[in-house]
């Protein structure tokens, strides 16, 4: 027997597990699979991009974006609305209604100028009772012909409305009557009867009742105040002449240089209130 073969094998030698050859890392690196590696730049920006991720803040704004954005385009479609209703009217129908804008707003310059003229002849008159006392008479006189217990005369104009078939309401003349103060209208008288500020009208059966008192067609206006105002007034389109015409009724509107409006009401003594300088 040999040497090798005689010499026993050593006793942790033979406790020891074979040895394994260490693997490569080049091999190692290379089994290991790389999600990224087959995708594209789009598919890699689509998986950046979804699911989104929104913070609390972002949200907030967007929400405020969409609020804003919204009032805007409600806005928008209120001035298209409101301005819809001119863009099919004729050139000189535009003018017309200017020019009883541009009445209306002298009207209101003129009153102002009144007013300050008054307050003006308070502050310099000598005699400040005197001057008081016609300034009070004078505006005794105004709130007469307003309340209809005193007449009145001055330029206006004359509107008949002659209604054979019986079509024309209650509501019909009345709006003409609001339209005819929104001009200027200082006094009005309906068929004898006198408007007033608390004046109504009614229908009974076919006929047509103002303040109680029923009245007959045709229906004759006669109103006090400037005429370059009060037709005009009357034949806007779409106005008050324009709607008793749909309704068959005939209406004529004439100027005058004098309006005598002579229906008059009792002075009526209120039940509650006084006077607060009593």
């Amino acid at each position: 027997m040999s040497e090798h073969e005689e010499r026993p094998e050593h006793r942790l030698r033979r406790e020891l597990p074979a040895e394994v050859p260490a693997a490569a890392p080049e091999a190692e690196s290379a089994a290991e699979p790389n999600p990224e590696a087959g995708l594209t730049g789009r598919r890699r920006l689509v998986q950046g991009l979804w699911p989104p991720r929104v913070s609390r803040a972002q949200l907030i704004v967007a929400v405020l974006l969409f609020g804003l954005g919204f009032g805007l385009a409600v806005q928008v479609a209120s001035n298209s609305d409101s301005d819809s209703a001119l863009r099919g009217a004729r050139q000189e129908d535009l003018v017309r209604i200017l020019d009883e804008l541009d009445d209306r707003t002298q009207r209101l310059e003129d009153e102002k100028t009144g007013l300050e003229k008054q307050r003006q002849e308070l502050q310099s008159s000598s005699d400040q009772a005197a001057e008081a006392r016609r300034q009070t008479a004078e505006k005794e006189r105004q709130l007469g012909i307003l309340a209809g217990t005193v007449a009145a005369q001055g330029p206006g104009i004359t509107m008949t409305v002659d209604d054979p078939k019986g079509t024309v309401q209650a509501d019909m003349l009345l709006d003409a009557i609001q339209e005819l103060r929104a001009a200027g209208a200082e006094a009005i008288q309906v068929n004898g009867v006198r408007v007033i500020a608390g004046t109504y009208l009614t229908e009974s059966g076919k006929s047509v009742s103002v303040d109680g008192n029923k009245i007959t067609q045709p229906f004759v206006f006669r109103v006090i105040g400037k005429p370059q105002d009060l037709e005009p007034a009357l034949n806007i389109p779409g106005g008050v002449v324009q709607t008793l015409e749909k309704e068959q009724a005939t209406v004529t509107v004439e100027r005058s240089t004098k309006i005598v409006v002579d229906a008059l009401r009792p002075a009526k003594q209120p039940d509650y209130a006084r006077s607060s300088s009593q």
